[in-house]
């Protein structure tokens, strides 16, 4: 399975308030259309602190790089894509493989 984590900064002047309303509700609506998408997950961190380097991290599971590049490649895939670009001032986006260690 590949996991994609996008570590997101929020747009200068946009509050933390509304970045977590848009991380949480707004934008999750968006990923539910990229197609081919088996999980998504996004974490935002528990306070505001301007000195973080980033306010979230989203993560996408897809089987394989190819599933994941056809999935960004579609209209649902663009369109987060677009949305993510409209509300963050940085993403940093890493593709991993997971090596499950331990847990659930």
């Amino acid at each position: 399975m590949i996991k994609v984590m996008s570590l997101m900064k929020r747009k200068e002047g946009m509050s933390f308030a509304d970045y977590k309303k848009w991380a949480l509700e707004e934008h999750p609506k968006l990923a539910r259309g990229v197609p081919g998408m088996k999980k998504y997950q996004v974490d935002v961190v528990v306070k505001d602190d301007p000195a973080n380097t980033y306010d979230s991290v989203s993560e996408m599971w897809f089987e394989s790089e190819e599933a994941m590049a056809a999935a960004f490649a579609t209209d649902g895939g663009k369109a987060a894509g677009a949305d993510a670009a409209a509300h963050v001032s940085n993403r940093v986006r890493v593709v991993t493989q997971e090596h499950p260690q331990f847990g659930h």
